[in-house]
């Protein structure tokens, strides 16, 4: 149901797959006019992503308007105008080792993010589908660093800021995470098969957050849009929450709004109805 109230939206923190972007990955023109056109009017437009830098490289040159970014899942801030991190927290080391061995006990992919790369084993990223994330091929062989053993590569390494275990099966992500759950972090359940590790307390909405603080804009006049399970506590913690059409449904009961699909513009219907309102 909407509020009755809309608050003055003064910054919008988009989520990226299945929100900002269409299903082969694209983004509509008609949603890249939308969000310059907010932009025009003073409002800050930001990606609230679990993706890294480097997967953000090509719809940064379509989006030069959109200047900073919660990737990572909250646990980095990035400004893209100046390539300065804001903020970033950084993994356990122990924590890494414990995932390194837990992905090799399900044969799972595994996928550890720094500031600006995002590594991987080179013999598995030839073979995506086999964790269910075949739209993802092109993307990865693309931007990923690829090496031949994930724990020799680990010591070049102090700043772990997220991890990616990629399963083959539901079971086989829901068996480790009853393994790992004890461990001081955060997890987030993702696509078909993913689990997402963070930095313990760590989220896209405490990365929001703190984005505002950085803007000096109060949560309550942030607007956050979102599909997924990931989105959640994003949601939850903006002063205006807008579920994709294509969202779950259990997001949908809970927002103050519901827009159209992300491959029918649905982010940017929700920006020009919710933020410019008196333009309708």
């Amino acid at each position: 149901m909407i509020k009755s109230y809309i608050p003055t939206i003064k910054l919008i923190a988009l989520d990226m797959d299945g929100t900002l972007l269409m299903s082969d990955k694209s983004i509509q023109q008609e949603t890249i006019r939308d969000i310059e056109e907010a932009s025009a009017r003073g409002i800050t437009v930001s990606y609230c992503t679990g993706r890294a830098v480097p997967e953000l490289s090509s719809y940064i040159n379509i989006l030069p308007v959109m200047r900073y970014g919660v990737c990572l899942a909250g646990s980095l801030i990035y400004d893209f105008q100046e390539k300065r991190v804001i903020n970033k927290r950084k993994l356990n080391a122990n924590c890494v080792r414990m995932l390194i061995d837990s992905s090799h006990r399900y044969d799972a992919m595994l996928q550890l993010l720094t500031v600006d790369q995002s590594i991987v084993r080179s013999d598995q990223v030839k073979h995506m589908s086999d964790y269910n994330l075949g739209e993802y091929q092109e993307m990865f062989e693309k931007i990923t660093t690829k090496v031949p053993d994930i724990a020799d590569e680990i010591r070049k390494h102090d700043s772990i800021l997220k991890a990616n275990i990629h399963y083959h099966t539901t079971a086989d992500r829901q068996s480790a995470y009853e393994e790992l759950k004890h461990l001081p972090v955060s997890f987030v359940f993702s696509e078909i098969s993913t689990l997402e590790i963070m930095p313990d307390k760590v989220t896209k909405a405490s990365g929001l957050s703190l984005l505002a603080k950085c803007l000096g804009i109060p949560m309550n006049h942030v607007m956050a849009i979102g599909d997924g399970n990931n989105d959640r506590d994003m949601l939850k913690a903006a002063g205006f929450s807008v579920a994709m059409g294509n969202a779950w449904d259990d997001l949908k009961a809970f927002c103050d709004a519901v827009t159209d699909d992300n491959d029918h513009n649905g982010a940017g219907k929700a920006i020009r109805k919710y933020t410019y309102r008196d333009h309708d």
